[in-house]
């Protein structure tokens, strides 16, 4: 069991989002290691051993699944250093980080904000789910709605029209439109400094597994016919 976050996490996160400067931030970097990074180390591996039951194919290495605090600041007019949450996502196995659907969960000082589903699938991939979507609507529309009771409606953006190679008025047009196919709900960020945290991702994370699945199936078959030697 994850016995939660130290409330100093969560003043960690307000002073941050405070001071988000190197001048500040390096003086307390072993704060932010003690409080945030190691608890997220041993959170994702509570999640994984979580996991093993009903989505192994989801298991992540807690050094790949948790991302940095550093921002890229490249090419973002926003130059402040450092992202003001912490964040953990469990692609799958064998499929583009990003691309492929996964679970997501991350921190701020506010909320804990839980996600799953496709969020940035590539061209290719966004072709191969709406085909499977064309062909396979009900059954989906059936199991997307069992988790909307813990993670709200499907969402995510959409074009206005129909893509190419898709006949207009088609039943799964809605679905089909979609660009990203996603569940997101906000929790009180209190749960966090609290032993229900894991209990409460997993339960949602457990409830979208189904149509994480669903949409990972044609990126699979996808993966396997432009690279012969997966397996």
């Amino acid at each position: 069991m994850f016995p939660g976050f130290s409330p100093d996490a969560l003043k960690f996160l307000r002073n941050l989002k405070r001071n988000n400067r190197r001048e500040w931030f390096q003086p307390r970097k072993e704060i932010f290691e003690a409080k945030l990074k190691t608890p997220m180390i041993q959170l994702v591996e509570a999640i994984n051993a979580e996991l093993l039951d009903f989505a192994p194919e989801h298991i992540t290495d807690p050094k790949k699944a948790v991302y940095r605090i550093y921002r890229d600041t490249r090419f973002s007019a926003d130059k402040t250093p450092y992202k003001t949450h912490v964040a953990a996502i469990f692609p799958n196995h064998g499929l583009q980080k990003h691309s492929s659907a996964g679970f997501y969960f991350h921190l701020t000082e506010k909320s804990v904000g839980i996600a799953a589903g496709s969020y940035m699938p590539g061209p290719d991939e966004l072709r191969a789910v709406r085909a499977w979507l064309a062909e396979n609507h009900a059954a989906f529309r059936k199991a997307s709605r069992r988790p909307e009771k813990l993670l709200g409606k499907l969402g995510g953006s959409a074009v206005t029209r129909m893509p190419k190679g898709f006949k207009a008025g088609h039943p799964a047009g809605d679905l089909i439109r979609m660009k990203q196919w996603l569940y997101w709900i906000e929790l009180d960020a209190k749960i966090a400094t609290t032993p229900r945290l894991l209990p409460e991702l997993m339960k949602r994370f457990r409830a979208a597994a189904p149509v994480i699945a669903m949409l990972n199936a044609p990126l699979r078959e996808y993966a396997r016919a432009t690279s012969p030697n997966l397996s």
